[in-house]
């Protein structure tokens, strides 16, 4: 069931997770115009918007200063929490290359060779592959010739990709043979990530709840890929993107439009803006018309990242509690290519 705004100007949700890949920045990885002036409405109205990637801070930098992004922003599959106003990463986790080389190994004894990657250790986080893991490699990665000299530092995340069977099958084995001393995720296609145990956008997302003061009931969350699915259970209300990956779509309270139409600016301008009948969420500021700020009032409903106070939230009707069972593990996409350039890795 969709959210729905909440009568008598109570906040419907403080917290506004997205995820960026996919879900807020469109295909050709540029915030839309709709998109940034939706972000306002919310966090004008004193909800706070909140980054939760895959990329590692490293990587979503340049995003967030595109955004003007400001304040707390959980990146690396919920492995760092990063500091944007100051520049500096709070937390981060590595991941032990014994264990997680045995792994690969496991994996390709039943499935056969892989393609591989790593992300190295905070604070470089650079992205190192094998020649076929990307097509074509994403500008600052970096292609070695030879595997060993994948595990050549630290590391914070495995890569892997298989010529020929579904991402699927790749996390269905990797996951069944890490047991819990990995985590395993579907991040894109062509990608599926090994993490240090524990790494989950949820847990990110958690923590920050813990240090910025909100709870799950508060969160509204927004994602399209496998790895997003904790993320959206945890959150009082998920929402999966049109075109997104169909597990979420069976696990997520509503289906937005996709990435490219503006998804995530849709559900902000229905719940933040004046029309409280959902009327204003048809697109119609959609041509920028109201971006010189005289919707802020959501006099036209279509609509920075501050935090804000919570005047009196209400809990909006047919909204989904956290805490719901896990799914079924990730479900692949067949007959893909090699991972696309740039590299989402969320």
């Amino acid at each position: 069931m969709r959210a729905e705004p909440v009568p008598g100007g109570a906040l419907p949700y403080r917290v506004v997770a997205t995820d960026l890949d996919g879900t807020l920045l469109r295909s050709d990885l540029t915030f839309s115009l709709r998109t940034r002036q939706a972000l306002k409405l919310a966090t004008g109205a004193g909800a706070r918007h909140l980054v939760v990637t895959g990329r590692p801070a490293s990587s979503c930098l340049p995003f967030l200063l595109d955004l003007g992004y400001t304040g707390l922003a959980v990146c690396g599959q919920g492995a760092q929490l990063y500091d944007a106003s100051a520049g500096r990463l709070l937390t981060t986790a590595s991941l032990d290359r014994g264990p997680a080389r045995a792994l690969v190994a496991a994996v390709e004894r039943e499935l056969g060779p892989l393609e591989l990657g790593v992300v190295t250790a905070a604070p470089g986080n650079r992205c190192v592959s094998t020649a076929g893991f990307f097509a074509p490699p994403p500008p600052g990665s970096e292609t070695v010739a030879e595997r060993e000299l994948l595990w050549a530092e630290p590391i914070e995340k495995v890569l892997m990709r298989h010529r020929e069977l579904p991402d699927g099958t790749v996390a269905e084995t990797a996951g069944r043979l890490a047991g819990g001393a990995m985590t395993v995720v579907h991040s894109q296609a062509g990608m599926v990530e090994l993490l240090p145990p524990g790494t989950t956008k949820a847990a990110g997302l958690a923590a920050a709840a813990d240090l910025l003061g909100f709870t799950s009931d508060d969160t509204i969350a927004f994602g399209d890929m496998p790895n997003d699915l904790p993320m959206l259970r945890w959150a009082g209300h998920g929402v999966a993107m049109a075109g997104g990956h169909p597990e979420l779509h069976a696990a997520a309270d509503e289906t937005a439009p996709g990435n490219d139409a503006d998804g995530v600016a849709v559900v902000l301008e229905r719940l933040f803006g004046a029309c409280g009948d959902g009327s204003c969420g048809d697109g119609s500021c959609g041509d920028g018309s109201c971006g010189d700020g005289s919707c802020g009032g959501g006099s036209c409903g279509g609509g920075s990242c501050g935090g804000g106070t919570d005047p009196g939230r209400a809990a909006p009707a047919g909204r989904r509690r956290a805490g719901h069972p896990p799914g079924a593990g990730p479900r692949g996409v067949a007959g893909h290519p090699p991972a696309r350039s740039p590299a989402r890795r969320d």
